[in-house]
Parts: C-alpha cells; sequence; structure tokens
C-alpha cells in the first residue's frame, strides 16, 4: 500500500493557501472583532449568577455610565491636583479607568501593562503583546498600543535602553495632550523610569492618592456592581458552609469558595484566610491542611474578586459538627456580633474618622491585645482608603477626613482572649447613604453561636 503523503498536503490537513496580496490586515481586523465578542466581559457572568441576582431583585448595572463616572472622578481629581495625566500600572487602577482585564495577578507584579489617562485627551492603554481585543467592549479606551515593559524579566542587563525607549513613549503623549504641563500621576514605577522621565521633562506625583480619591466614592452602577459581587459571594459561602463537615482539610473547604467565586465569574481571592479550632487564635493563619474536628470553630475572611472586580469582604464564623457549642464559644462570639453592632451604627455621613474610632466599641482587655489591625477600611475594587485603626492605634501621621453618602467601608471585628484557645472573626461591608448607612452584606450569623 503507497503510504506516501500527498505532494503539497501536510498529513490529513489540508494546505492552507498562501494569503493573498493586501489580506494580512484585513485578517487582522477580523481577528481582533472576533476576539472581542469573545471576551468574558461580553459574554457576562452566565446563567447561574443571573438566576441568583433576579432571585435577589438586583438589577444590572448600567456599564457604560459606570465607566463615564469612573473617567470623570479620574479626571476631575487630576486637574484638582495640577496634573497633565495618570500613568497607571496597578491593575486595580487600570480595570477602574478602562473596565478591562489582562491577565490581572500576573501583570500585578509583572509591569507590563499600563495605561495613560489624558486629563484633557484620550485613554491610551499599552496592552501585552497580540491583546488589542480585551478592551474593545469598554467604550473608553480611545488606542492601544503594545507595552515597552522594561522590567529586568525582559530587558536583563540592558533594561536602561528599554526605559529609554519606553519614556520617550510617555513623554509624546505627554508633550501632545498635556498643554504644556509636564506634571504626571503615577501609580507604581521604579526609579530608573522616574529618572529617564525627569531628563525627558516630566516630572512624577501621588498616582495612588490620584486613584484613592477617585474611587472613594461609588456611582449608583457601581453599588449594583458591587450588590451582585456580594450576592455571588454569599452563594459561594453557602456552598461552603455546605460542605463543613468533620474530617474535612480547612484547604478542601477553602476550595469551595474559590469554586464558588469562579463559577459565577468572579476573578480571584486575594488572601487564605481560613483557620479552624486552635489556630483560629491568634488571627492571620493562611488555610493549611488541618483536619477540621467537630466542634471547632472556623472562622475566615472572604477578600475575594468577585464579578464586575468588585470586592466582597466579609467574615464569618462558624462551629463545625451538629454539637452545641461551648459556653467560651458563645462568649467570644457575642463580644464580636455586639462590638459589629454597636459600631456599624455609628457609621453615618458627616462624621469624622477620628471621632467614629473614638466612638467605637474595642474588645475587652483580656482579648485586646490580639485584637484585630484595623476597625474599619473602604472597600471598592478591593481594599481602599481610608484605613480606620483603633484609636490607642491612632498616631500622627494617621489621616483623618469625614464618612460621605457613596463610600463603602468594611467594620472589622476579632475576638480572641490572648493566650486562649480559640477566636472569633466577623466582619460586615457597609454603604453610607444620605440618611445613614446600609448593610450590604446579608449572610445570616450562625445561630447556635449567637445564642
Amino acid at each position: 500500500m503507497d503510504s506516501a503523503v500527498p505532494k503539497g498536503s501536510f498529513g490529513r490537513h489540508r494546505k492552507i493557501m498562501p494569503f493573498e496580496p493586501g489580506s494580512i490586515e484585513a485578517l487582522r481586523d477580523a481577528s481582533r472583532q472576533k476576539a472581542a465578542s469573545l471576551n468574558q466581559h461580553v459574554l457576562g457572568y452566565g446563567a447561574q449568577a443571573e438566576a441568583e441576582w433576579g432571585a435577589a431583585g438586583i438589577a444590572a448595572p448600567d456599564l457604560p455610565a459606570m465607566r463615564k463616572h469612573r473617567l470623570e472622578r479620574i479626571r476631575a481629581e487630576l486637574k484638582r491636583r495640577g496634573y497633565a495625566g495618570a500613568l497607571l500600572y496597578d491593575p486595580v487602577n487600570i480595570r477602574y479607568a478602562t473596565d478591562s482585564t489582562n491577565m490581572q495577578l500576573w501583570v500585578a507584579h509583572n509591569p507590563t501593562r499600563h495605561c495613560f489617562v489624558a486629563t484633557d485627551g484620550p485613554v491610551v492603554l499599552f496592552d501585552y503583546f497580540s491583546c488589542e481585543h480585551l478592551s474593545d467592549h469598554s467604550g473608553v479606551v480611545d488606542e492601544v498600543r503594545p507595552a515597552v515593559s522594561w522590567m529586568y524579566l525582559y530587558g536583563g542587563e540592558l533594561t536602561e535602553q528599554k526605559v529609554r525607549r519606553w519614556a520617550a513613549g510617555i513623554a509624546d503623549l505627554v508633550k501632545e495632550h498635556g498643554g504644556g504641563n509636564g506634571r504626571i500621576a503615577v501609580d507604581h514605577i521604579n526609579p530608573e523610569g522616574v529618572e529617564e522621565l525627569a531628563r525627558l521633562g516630566i516630572s512624577i506625583g501621588n498616582g495612588e492618592a490620584v486613584m484613592e480619591n477617585a474611587r472613594l466614592i461609588k456611582s449608583p452602577d457601581e453599588i449594583l456592581a458591587m450588590r451582585r459581587a456580594i450576592v455571588a459571594c454569599e452563594a459561594a459561602m453557602g456552598e461552603m458552609e455546605h460542605a463543613l463537615k468533620p474530617g474535612i482539610s480547612e484547604n478542601e473547604l477553602w476550595a469551595e469558595l474559590h469554586r464558588g467565586n469562579i463559577a459565577r465569574g468572579g476573578e480571584w481571592i486575594e488572601t487564605r484566610l481560613l483557620a479552624s479550632g486552635p489556630r483560629t487564635n491568634p488571627w492571620f493563619q493562611e488555610c493549611s491542611s488541618r483536619i477540621i474536628d467537630a466542634g471547632d470553630l472556623v472562622a475566615f475572611d472572604t477578600d475575594l474578586i468577585g464579578p464586575y472586580g468588585f470586592c466582597a469582604d466579609l467574615s464569618r464564623t462558624w462551629l463545625c459538627g451538629d454539637a452545641q457549642p461551648s459556653n467560651e464559644q458563645r462568649d467570644l462570639f457575642r463580644i464580636a456580633a455586639d462590638q459589629i453592632e454597636h459600631n456599624t451604627q455609628l457609621m453615618r455621613p458627616g462624621i469624622s474618622f477620628r471621632d467614629l474610632v473614638e466612638r467605637s466599641v474595642v474588645p475587652p482587655s483580656d482579648c485586646f491585645p490580639t485584637r484585630y489591625g484595623v476597625l474599619y477600611h473602604g472597600v471598592g475594587l478591593a481594599d481602599e482608603y481610608p484605613t480606620l485603626p483603633h484609636a490607642s492605634d491612632w498616631t500622627a501621621d494617621t489621616p483623618d477626613g469625614v464618612l460621605e453618602p457613596g463610600m463603602v467601608l468594611c467594620v472589622e471585628s476579632y475576638i480572641g482572649r490572648l493566650g486562649g484557645r480559640e477566636g472569633v472573626k466577623i466582619e460586615e461591608q457597609i454603604l453610607i447613604t444620605d440618611t445613614g448607612n446600609e448593610k450590604l452584606s446579608t449572610y445570616p450569623m450562625d445561630a447556635r453561636l449567637l445564642g
């Protein structure tokens, strides 16, 4: 039998004909349009998430309006501080400015993707190779250029040359759209970049200050997106609680939260804060292979980046198994629950940060040494400004401010006796309204521990 491959073919596959003259650009355009139409942000979050949001009665956010609001807040802050634009590397800040994503955790520690937002001019996204399609859905990115990455991974001992090429492109943008203003805000940058931009007449200021203040007040559409992220998070928490049985490991239980988040279109989880039994005191053990026993307390902090890129930052403590809790477990839980309830009631527009912490309930003396590091912190696309410590931890360099409508903060409690066996962690996510506050998180407490 003649087994020779026919001339002009490749195995069982037909030979692809050469491109026609001029067809490469047309194929590139068609490929980009195809890829853009299949972007995860275009396809949406899926039937499961949509059904849960429908059951909760949460309408879809108006994403074009949300994106417009965000750019307006960035540009207003740039104008207030006298900058020609912002150069952003933090993927959370790029998400805020463009509502686009690309390998979020990877670019968080590999500075390849960056974005320039002109105060009066375009939004230019410098993206990873062949990733132009990832921002086509947003409607706010005016141009996509290939990123020049000058981290050592790419530049080696020739990094200085890459820095010069990168800086020339940034300087040209500033000169074209800055109206003679050579000051820009940058959120993260290495010294080589600062020096080269300075050589080209560009000075830099604190981009974190710009972006944290821009992100401080949420629009109604952002609140809808956050509500949806919390519903998705709490649904995953329900699956976690259902899986909590004696004999499961901490890691196996924590994996349920990851699975539930990803299944609903969420993005990642920032920490591994789940502990059981004696590992709950002191706090800040990362989850482990420990097997959870009947009667153990299981405490966790979601730190979850969910659908729409919004953070659902909730903490709960559960009792494993069917037994009733001990008196000590109930006492610890009641102290934490009462602290959360009292401190939540204080959260209203117009109260200063300092006044808020001065009025807050703190852990009792035998639990105070193991207290959580903060009483309150902002939250949006991640943990955000402000961070409010206990009054006793307030220092001369702790910034004061005022709660405003549209801010969202988490209220925290960790209660564990110094030298004790177990501890309790509770955290709620709170919206500041025109007249007071609204608790966005709704996941029920363990009724057995409430007593």
